[in-house]
């Protein structure tokens, strides 16, 4: 056997390094699980509390590096953005990120990789990836739509002092308001260099997106992109879906249980992702929405009003909600096994915030959306659910804010937020439309991950990519 051809037989040395938030490090760490289950030796990096919620596998190994809690001013044990409650804690996280950065460049050229899959929260990988002369791969978890629209609407200049179309698109997509200019500006800032990279890692399916924006992707941005997903499908049984980030702060059997005892297409599910808070007033509308819609629900709130005394509930829900709804519905404080949840056949449809990691599990388990986005890429995974694929419909949110901690101003009603759900819960041809098509990508999110399948045929490509880079590597 020659050496090149010995070197493209043996397995990839990987190294991911994902960013210190549940909505990145899960989906990062089952996409390693991906390669890692076609043999390749794969190490995940991160910092001992982060550690302890990636779910246990055999199949990789995990390298950490302490977290610099006193430096940054955070408690011990507070590693990532989940476990934060304001911005001020956020941006010590992110500190406390850039601190990291000199203990794993140097662990990184002690012991090169093949390759590096970071984050492009570390804009700092593609100086080291080019450094040790590799490939870098980056990750950021948003869909292939949405960063072809951050790169149009940066592209093209446009005023966003308003509403917006979307220039230069395949589909006449209208944005009804504009993102915050200064996250905007931090955001355009990271896809810069992200550009410079070997390639996008996208936590998605082709199909999802469309051939024609892989298209529309290629032809004007000129870079590759790798749908590999979705990554939530790498874990089968319940119990591994329910391993699946955090520790869940209510029992999976409990869950199922319930659920068990709903008819089918009956309970909405209501979530809206790790750092998305509301004031009391919003919660008071959608608590009263809830219990004037009549249907079951699993509704989960933030941690932080598990805490809350008798007297601060009140704020937020109708006096006696909880007692009026105890057999119709269910309140999870905290972290809820939501892949689980949306996997039942009784969740007829989701009310959610349109973060990608939450949009592509629903569409995953083809439940139908009712979408309700707040900040980030959230608005333009809006457009895609329910202008180009429809399979959700809008609540009517039209305020983009900062970030997640940033309370909105604009209060969604109550009837709102009843006749969008109505609209997919009711029964009538607009609703059986919405879940037909969702249940027909139910499917192909299914397919694509199975041998055969698009993504599974993009992984086997990136290997053989990643190989071929390894065997015509000049040596040092």
């Amino acid at each position: 056997m020659s050496e090149y051809s010995s070197t493209m037989e043996r397995p990839l040395k990987l190294y991911f390094i994902p960013y210190l938030a549940a909505g990145h490090l899960i989906p990062l760490c089952d996409i390693a699980q991906f390669f890692a289950s076609r043999g390749h030796h794969v190490t995940i990096i991160t910092t001992p509390s982060n550690a302890l919620i990636l779910h246990q596998s055999n199949n990789f190994r995990v390298q950490t590096f302490q977290f610099p809690s006193q430096e940054v001013g955070l408690p011990d044990g507070v590693e990532n953005l989940t476990s934060t409650t304001n911005l001020d804690q956020s941006q010590k996280i992110h500190h406390a990120t850039v601190l990291l950065r000199q203990s794993i460049q140097n662990f990184v050229e002690h012991h090169p990789p093949d390759c590096i899959i970071a984050d492009f929260l570390y804009p700092w990988a593609h100086e080291l990836a080019n450094n040790l002369h590799i490939p870098r791969l980056v990750f950021n978890g948003f869909s292939l739509f949405t960063i072809c629209a951050m790169e149009s609407v940066k592209t093209h200049c446009i005023d966003l002092s308003g509403p917006f179309v979307i220039p230069n698109f395949p589909d006449r997509i209208t944005m009804k308001t504009a993102p915050n200019k200064y996250a905007r500006e931090f955001i355009d800032s990271l896809l810069t260099v992200a550009l410079k990279s070997n390639g996008f890692i996208i936590n998605s399916f082709a199909e999802l997106d469309g051939e024609e924006y892989v298209n529309h992707y290629e032809k004007t941005i000129a870079h590759k992109a790798w749908h590999l997903g979705p990554a939530s499908l790498i874990h089968k049984t319940a119990e591994e879906k329910a391993a699946r980030g955090e520790k869940s702060v209510v029992g999976v059997q409990e869950c199922l249980t319930w659920l068990d005892s709903k008819r089918e297409n009956s309970v909405l599910y209501i979530c809206f992702g790790s750092i998305c808070y509301f004031s009391d007033e919003q919660l008071y509308e959608i608590a009263s929405a809830i219990e004037a819609l009549g249907n079951g629900f699993i509704w989960v709130v933030p941690e932080k009003k598990h805490k809350e005394t008798g007297d601060d509930k009140e704020k937020w829900l109708p006096e006696g909600f909880e007692k009026r709804n105890e057999k119709k519905g269910m309140i999870i404080r905290g972290w809820a096994p939501q892949v689980v949840i949306l996997g039942h056949r009784a969740v007829g449809a989701f009310l959610t915030h349109c973060g990608w990691n939450s949009t592509v599990e629903a569409v995953s388990a083809g439940v139908p959306m009712v979408t309700w986005p707040v900040h980030s890429d959230q608005f333009y995974n809006e457009s895609l659910i329910t202008e180009v694929r429809r399979i959700g419909v809008e609540v009517g949110a039209d305020e983009w804010t900062l970030c997640g901690y940033w309370e909105t101003q604009k209060l969604v009603t109550r009837d709102s937020i009843q006749k969008a759900v109505r609209r997919v819960m009711d029964g009538a041809d607009e609703a059986f439309q919405i879940r037909r098509r969702a249940r027909e990508f139910r499917k192909k999110a299914i397919q694509a991950v199975q041998e055969g399948g698009s993504s599974y045929n993009n992984l086997t490509a990136l290997i053989h990519q990643l190989k071929r880079f390894r065997a015509c590597k000049p040596l040092d």
